[in-house]
C-alpha cells in the first residue's frame, strides 16, 4: 500500500491469537500485530469494566498513528464469548492479580469489595454466605464454575459449596441483571462465573497462613503441561476455633483439571470435592444458637470445543451435595425430648447442553439446548416415598429443558444481539416460557462505549421454599416461579488515565418468593409477593495514578464503586427474612500503593446501608423489631515480594466495628492474619 494508505490503517494488538471465530471476523481489513499485553485492570477487586490494552504506534516517516484498542479479556456476558469492550451489558471482572492483593480468605470475602454485590455472611472465610445482585435474593443468582451451573436446587445457602481455592482462579465474571439467555432460566438477577487457571506451563504453588481465633490455612497447587495436554491438581484446607461460641469451622477443597488437545479440538475434564463442617450459631433461627452443619459437594464435567468457522461445544456435568443439619449440635446438654433426629439431604443435578456457533459476514449466530435434571432425597423435604432409602424418606425431582438462539451483529462501532430462550420445566404443567434478550452497544470512539439492554428471566422455587415445614417455618408447595424483566442503559469509559462505568437500571419482579411473617411471634412462611419493582444505579471509577503522575511516586491506583437502589416494597407491615431486607446503598473505595521497594499496601473500605429489619432475641425468645443500622469496614493487606516468595499480613475490620448484617448473627471484629506464598 502507499504511504497515505498506511497512515490511515488502524492497528490491533493482541497478546496472543485467541483462536475464536470472532478473531478472524474482527481482523478482516485490519492490520493485526501480536505482542505482549501490558495494561491496567481493576485494582483491589473493585467493580469497573476491564479494558487492559497496550498503547502501540505504527511508525511512518512523518508521524505515529495511535491504534484502535481491542480488549484481550474475553467475557461470557452473552452466548458468544466476546472481548469486554464489545459486551452490551455491564460486566465486572476480577482478575487473579486483584485476588492476590486482597485481604481475603474466600470468594465470598472477595466479592464484598464489589459495590453491586450484596454478601450476607453467616460465617466468615467461606463458611456460608448468601450472594445477591441488585436487590435480589441469594436464590436468584446463578453460580457457575467454568460455565458449569452449580446453583443448588436444595437452597441457595449452599451455592458456594464449591471445590475451589483463591489460588485456582484466573478471573471472576459478574453479569448484573436478568441473564436467562446466558446462564439459564435460574439467572433471575444475574450470574457469577468463576473461571479457573488453564496452565500452559508446569509449575508449583503453595501458601501457608495463620491468625487470630485459631485460624490456619494451607493451599498447594501443581500443574503439568506438554504439547498435547495440561493438567492441574490443587488442595486446600482452612480452619478456625471461631470468633464467637459455636462458630468453629473446618473446610477442605480438592480440584482436578485436565485439557487434551486433539486435532484442533479442546477436551476439558474437571472434578472436585468440597467438605465443610461448621458451628452455625443462630444461622437460621436465634431460638437455637447451637446449630451445626456438615456438608459435602462433589462435581464432575467434561466439555469439548471445536475450532473453525462452525464451532461445536458439547457439555456434560453432574453435581451432588450432601447436608446434615443439626438444629441442636451433638454434645449440647439438655436436649428437649421432641428433638429426636437431624435433617439429612442429598441433592443431585445432571445436565447436558450443546452449543453451536457460526461466524459469517453477517455476524455470529449461536443456538443450542440444555437438559437439566434436579432431584432431592431428604427426611424433611419432598413427597413421602414408599420405600425409604437409608435416612431419606422423602424426595422430589424435576427436569428443565431449554432451547436458545442468538445472533450478534458486529460492525465497526456497533454490537447488537437479539436472542431468546424457550424453557419448559416438568414441575410446571403444560407451560412453555419464552425469555427474550435484546442488547446493543455503540462505541462512540476508542475510549467511550454506550450500551442498552432489555432482558427477561425466571426462577423456580427451591425445594426448601416448597417443603421446609418445622416448628418455626411453613413451606408452600404451591409456589409459582418468579418472573423478572429489566431495562438497563449505561456507559463505559477507558483510557490510560481513567476508566469507569455507569449503569442505570429498572427491574420489575413478579411472584417474588420470600419467607415472611406478620408479627414477631408468628411462624415464617414462604410466599409469592405480587410484585416488587426496583430502580437503581451502579457507578465505578478507577484512577491509574502511575499514569497520571509517573512511576517515581508511590501511588498505583485508586478505585471507587457506588450502588444506589430503591425498591417498592410489597407490604411494609411484613417482617421479611430476605427480599425486603435488600441492600439499599453501598460504597467501596480501594487504594493500592508502594511503601518501599517490593513492599506494597492495599486498602479496602466499604460502607453500606441495608433496608428492612429483623426480630431481636433476648434469652432465646423473640423481642422487638430492629432496623438494620449502616456500618463501615476497613481492611488492609501489606505484601512483600522476595523473588518467588510473597510475605503478607492481613488486617480485617481494623477499627473493630460491631455490626450485624443478617438477623441476630454478630459479625467478626478485628482479625489479624498473615502468611507466605511460594510460586515456582
Amino acid at each position: 500500500m502507499d504511504k497515505k494508505q498506511f497512515k490511515e490503517t488502524k492497528a490491533f494488538r493482541f497478546k496472543r491469537f485467541a483462536r475464536k471465530s470472532y478473531s478472524i471476523f474482527n481482523s478482516i481489513h485490519k492490520m493485526v500485530t501480536i505482542g505482549v499485553l501490558s495494561g491496567c485492570t481493576l485494582m483491589s477487586a473493585h467493580a469497573a469494566s476491564i479494558d487492559p490494552v497496550e498503547q502501540i504506534f505504527i511508525k511512518t516517516d512523518s508521524e505515529s498513528i495511535p491504534p484502535t484498542e481491542l480488549d484481550e479479556v474475553v467475557v461470557t456476558a452473552s452466548k458468544v464469548a466476546l472481548p469486554i469492550n464489545m459486551a452490551a451489558k455491564q460486566v465486572t471482572v476480577i482478575t487473579s492479580k486483584e485476588i492476590e492483593r486482597a485481604p481475603v480468605r474466600s470468594i465470598e470475602d472477595l466479592l464484598n469489595y464489589v459495590a453491586g454485590i450484596d454478601i450476607l455472611q453467616r460465617g466468615p472465610h467461606g463458611v456460608q454466605a448468601d450472594i445477591s445482585l441488585r436487590g435480589g435474593t441469594f436464590d436468584q443468582t446463578a453460580i457457575l464454575l467454568n460455565g458449569v451451573n452449580l446453583t443448588n436446587p436444595h437452597t441457595g445457602h449452599y451455592n458456594f459449596d464449591i471445590p475451589i481455592n483463591l489460588s485456582d482462579i484466573e478471573r471472576i465474571e459478574i453479569v448484573q441483571g436478568p441473564s436467562s439467555l446466558v446462564y439459564g432460566a435460574s439467572a433471575f438477577s444475574g450470574g457469577v462465573n468463576i473461571i479457573t487457571k488453564k496452565d500452559n506451563e508446569s509449575g508449583f504453588y503453595t501458601k501457608l497462613e495463620g491468625g487470630m481465633h485459631g485460624m490456619f490455612g494451607a493451599d498447594v497447587r501443581g500443574s503439568f503441561a506438554n504439547d498435547k495436554s495440561t493438567h492441574s491438581l490443587s488442595a486446600g484446607y482452612k480452619r478456625s476455633a471461631g470468633y464467637i461460641p459455636n462458630s468453629d469451622y473446618n473446610i477442605y477443597n480438592l480440584l482436578w483439571q485436565s485439557r487434551f488437545k486433539v486435532n484442533g479440538t479442546n477436551i476439558d475434564f474437571q472434578a472436585g470435592l468440597n467438605d465443610k463442617a461448621y458451628g452455625a450459631n443462630t444461622f437460621y433461627t436465634a431460638a437455637y444458637p447451637n446449630q451445626y452443619d456438615d456438608t459435602q459437594g462433589l462435581f464432575f464435567s467434561v466439555k469439548g470445543e471445536s475450532s473453525g468457522k462452525i464451532k461445536i461445544t458439547p457439555h456434560i456435568y453432574w453435581s451432588r451435595h450432601y447436608d446434615e443439619f443439626q438444629l441442636i449440635r451433638e454434645g449440647t446438654p439438655d436436649v428437649p425430648a421432641w428433638y429426636t433426629d437431624h435433617n439429612y439431604h442429598r441433592s443431585d443435578v445432571f445436565g447436558m447442553n450443546l452449543h453451536l456457533q457460526y461466524a459469517s459476514q453477517l455476524g455470529i449466530t449461536s443456538f443450542g439446548g440444555e437438559f437439566r435434571n434436579e432431584g432431592i432425597l431428604s427426611n424433611v423435604l419432598g413427597n413421602t416415598i414408599d420405600n425409604p432409602i437409608g435416612k431419606y424418606s422423602k424426595s422430589d425431582n424435576r427436569t428443565n429443558i431449554s432451547y436458545f438462539a442468538e445472533h450478534n451483529f458486529i460492525l465497526d462501532r456497533v454490537t447488537f444481539s437479539l436472542g431468546g430462550l424457550i424453557n419448559y420445566n416438568t414441575a410446571v404443567t403444560d407451560k412453555f416460557e419464552f425469555y427474550p434478550a435484546i442488547n446493543g452497544s455503540f462505541r462512540v470512539n476508542d475510549k467511550l462505549n454506550l450500551y442498552g439492554s432489555w432482558n427477561r428471566a425466571s426462577r423456580m422455587p427451591t425445594f426448601t421454599d416448597l417443603y421446609y415445614t418445622t416448628a418455626t417455618h411453613i413451606g408452600n408447595s404451591n409456589l409459582e416461579s418468579e418472573l423478572s424483566e429489566a431495562f438497563e442503559v449505561g456507559a463505559k469509559l477507558n483510557n490510560y488515565l481513567i476508566s469507569g462505568s455507569i449503569a442505570i437500571f429498572y427491574m420489575e419482579g413478579k411472584n417474588m418468593i420470600d419467607w415472611v411473617k406478620p408479627s414477631p411471634d408468628a411462624l415464617w412462611e414462604s410466599t409469592n409477593h405480587t410484585q416488587i419493582n426496583k430502580k437503581g444505579m451502579d457507578l465505578n471509577l478507577t484512577l491509574n495514578i502511575k499514569n497520571w503522575f509517573g512511576i517515581n511516586q508511590p501511588m498505583n491506583s485508586l478505585n471507587a464503586g457506588l450502588m444506589l437502589l430503591d425498591q417498592e416494597r410489597a407490604d411494609d407491615e411484613l417482617i421479611s427474612n430476605y427480599i425486603l431486607n435488600h441492600l439499599r446503598h453501598k460504597l467501596t473505595v480501594g487504594l493500592h500503593h508502594d511503601l518501599i521497594k517490593n513492599l506494597s499496601v492495599a486498602w479496602n473500605f466499604r460502607w453500606q446501608k441495608r433496608n428492612g429489619s429483623y426480630v431481636s432475641y433476648i434469652d432465646l425468645q423473640p423481642g422487638e423489631r430492629v432496623d438494620y443500622a449502616p456500618f463501615s469496614i476497613l481492611d488492609v493487606q501489606a505484601n512483600y515480594k522476595l523473588n518467588n516468595i510473597d510475605l503478607f499480613i492481613n488486617a480485617n475490620n481494623i477499627f473493630n466495628t460491631k455490626y450485624v448484617d443478617l438477623g441476630n448473627i454478630p459479625q467478626p471484629g478485628f482479625w489479624l492474619s498473615g502468611g507466605a506464598a511460594i510460586k515456582l
